[in-house]
């Protein structure tokens, strides 16, 4: 989620979003992965275009499916360990959400 659709976006800073969000430090990190998975899409685009072996395509979509899953589990952690950590350290109905958004999360990701 990006800043501008975060819902808490344009707020005052809590103390909980008073430091930047946990995954800031390996923002290039997650960037450059994003990238490489932004390329598997275009192969896929391809590979279907070219009209190649179902099992071919099957097997790269199952690759970048693992990608997409290793990038969301980093994400996560880093909320846990930084978001979810600052929020129950000023507790409160903060810490409450910020549990809920995440065991929350954690439930679209298993469903996914």
């Amino acid at each position: 989620m990006t800043s501008s659709t975060h819902p808490d976006a344009g707020a005052e800073p809590t103390r909980a979003h008073a430091t930047p969000y946990g995954y800031i430090g390996r923002k290039d990190d997650y960037l450059k992965r994003l990238r490489r998975i932004e390329g598997q899409a275009r192969g896929l685009q391809r590979m279907v275009d070219g009209e190649e072996y179902c099992i071919d395509i099957l097997t790269q979509v199952s690759a970048m499916t693992k990608a997409l899953q290793s990038v969301a589990l980093g994400l996560l952690e880093e909320h846990l360990s930084h978001c979810v950590v600052q929020a129950a350290i000023a507790g409160g109905p903060e810490a409450q959400a910020k549990v809920k958004e995440a065991s929350d999360a954690i439930a679209r990701l298993v469903r996914s």
